[in-house]
């Protein structure tokens, strides 16, 4: 089962490293990882994607709390919560490719931040499965090349990761 583990942290070098060090010695992976201040300069979140039954996301979850970096953590999945993520993808725009891609980002909500004779940069924010579904909405020899920020989310409500 797929988990968005949010942690507040110190914002010092290494703390990223002893993050990752703890899954790749567990051989548990990491599917996405994001990773920036907070409005404390000393504090960064960072938000990781992971899969594993419900006994394998609380071992990693003791685990992290062990670390001297680990102020705070969330699993984000024992609540409701908004996700999102970003993707750049540029694509080939030829003749009357450009008028359905332009449709196709209009539909997924994107916007096209670049223009070439031959080619557009699409930007489409929202979940995974959203950037999934504009993915294989084109041609797979369409896509010259594709960036993704990772998944980044917040508890709705009340619940919030704060010291």
């Amino acid at each position: 089962m797929r988990h968005i583990i949010s942690i507040l942290m110190e914002n010092e070098a290494g703390a990223l490293s002893r993050v990752a060090g703890l899954f790749s010695a567990r051989g548990y992976n990491i599917e996405s990882l994001t990773v920036a201040p907070t409005e404390d300069p000393s504090l960064s979140r960072m938000t990781l994607v992971t899969t594993g039954t419900d006994q394998i996301i609380e071992q990693i979850t003791k685990q992290l709390n062990k670390l001297i970096d680990v102020v705070k953590l969330m699993d984000m999945c024992e609540g409701t919560h908004i996700e999102r993520e970003m993707m750049l993808i540029k694509v080939r725009a030829v003749n009357g490719g450009r008028e359905e891609l332009k449709r196709l980002a209009d539909i997924f909500r994107g916007r096209i931040i670049d223009v070439t004779d031959a080619l557009y940069t699409i930007e489409v924010t929202g979940t995974s499965d959203k950037l999934d579904a504009f993915i294989e909405a084109i041609s797979e020899a369409d896509i010259i090349e594709v960036v993704r920020s990772g998944v980044t989310g917040i508890a709705r409500g009340e619940r919030a990761l704060h010291v």
